[in-house]
């Protein structure tokens, strides 16, 4: 009977100071009663706050489509993590497509320059697959899992503290409400001096100042030190954006290792595919296996100068011209090339060499010459000098 004596005041006791709350927060918002502001400094790190837990959200989420663009993908994984289980494997976009290229390959026969081709592509996105797999990883651990912690974890602890702060702001003002009205009620009374019982009302007006005056001073040290426990919390930030950073670095770090490893592997798919004999290539005047750097592909055809990046880049005009001419002349070499066999001659980036043209070449070739060197070179890597 006394557990329930107490529970039923304890209840009683809540409710009352939930109404009370009620009422004064609603007289806040129809401007009949007063409000106790936050210090400038609080209401800032407030606000940080709330800065930083928005962006958060919103950079937590679009890296997640940026590494995961499949949303139905992103809702699997989600529901495995919160069951607390771990995902079934997947293969990926790029691994799905090379499995594809090899397979069609093998179909067509390892044996033609097509099937050959197809191959050696899907062998390349296999492997970008796998890198791709890499930076989710890697992305998932250094990057999205301490945003999520700080929304799910530092975040929501500021936001109870934020609530109770608000809580022990409103029966603040309550006290404050309560107490003018019984210091008015005192006056009125006082004035009052007809009859007895009136003097009788002095006294409990009285009384009620005192219970007021010490309500005040109790939920006045009680926001207080919800305030200063809240300041502490939210002084944390600069601390959570220190940690975001490095976790920054960390997800930039981990692109640069994918794109990286993806140029190098192109790169090798390139040379490979430019190194294929002339008898893989097709008999209707198209263009030989040489390889054409990316950023040169739509600039070969272009008239007779054009400039990509700053880089001048020779027109066939002049290349042809060259090719009708007897003489040689001089060419700086715009990329690094490995001679794919021993009829060829590697390059290096910057370096000058001597080129002439050979009756019978491809023409997509010339001969160049450094030295005692000699052997053929892509046109598609030359510049020609003046």
């Amino acid at each position: 009977m006394n557990i329930m004596d107490f529970n039923m005041k304890k209840l009683a006791a809540d409710a009352g100071t939930f109404l009370s709350r009620a009422v004064q927060f609603t007289e806040e918002k129809l401007g009949q009663a007063e409000k106790t502001e936050l210090d400038a400094h609080l209401e800032n790190l407030l606000s940080k706050a709330e800065c930083t837990k928005i962006w958060t959200e919103k950079i937590m989420k679009q890296t997640e489509v940026l590494l995961q663009p499949n949303p139905n993908a992103r809702i699997e994984e989600f529901v495995y993590e919160k069951l607390d289980r771990k995902a079934p494997s997947r293969i990926n976009n790029p691994e799905l497509l090379g499995q594809y290229m090899i397979d069609a390959g093998t179909e067509f026969g390892p044996g033609t320059a097509y099937g050959n081709a197809l191959i050696k592509c899907g062998e390349t996105q296999k492997r970008i697959g796998t890198a791709d797999r890499e930076l989710i990883q890697t992305s998932a651990l250094n990057f999205l899992t301490p945003l999520r912690n700080f929304i799910e974890g530092d975040y929501k602890t500021i936001a109870k503290e934020r609530k109770l702060l608000q809580n022990k702001r409103l029966d603040l003002d309550a006290a404050k409400t309560r107490l003018k009205k019984a210091k008015a009620a005192e006056t009125r009374s006082s004035q009052l001096n007809s009859a007895r019982l009136e003097g009788d009302n002095i006294m409990i007006w009285a009384e009620e100042v005192t219970k007021s005056e010490q309500e005040l001073r109790i939920t006045q040290s009680e926001f207080d030190r919800q305030a200063e426990i809240t300041r502490l919390l939210l002084e944390g930030i600069s601390s959570t954006h220190a940690h975001h950073l490095r976790c920054l670095n960390d997800f930039v770090e981990a692109q640069m290792t994918y794109y990286a490893q993806c140029y190098q592997y192109m790169l090798d798919l390139q040379k490979q595919l430019g190194s294929f004999p002339s008898s893989y290539l097709s008999n209707n005047n198209q263009t030989s296996g040489t390889p054409v750097p990316s950023s040169l592909a739509n600039a070969v055809g272009s008239p007779a100068v054009a400039s990509t990046s700053g880089i001048v880049i020779t027109s066939p005009s002049n290349l042809n011209d060259l090719k009708e001419s007897s003489g040689s002349r001089k060419a700086r070499v715009l990329y690094d090339y490995d001679a794919a066999n021993s009829t060829e001659l590697s390059l290096l980036a910057d370096e000058v060499i001597t080129v002439f043209s050979v009756v019978g070449m491809d023409s997509d070739w010339l001969m160049g010459e450094r030295g005692n060197q000699k052997g053929k070179v892509p046109i598609t890597y030359l510049e020609l000098l003046n």
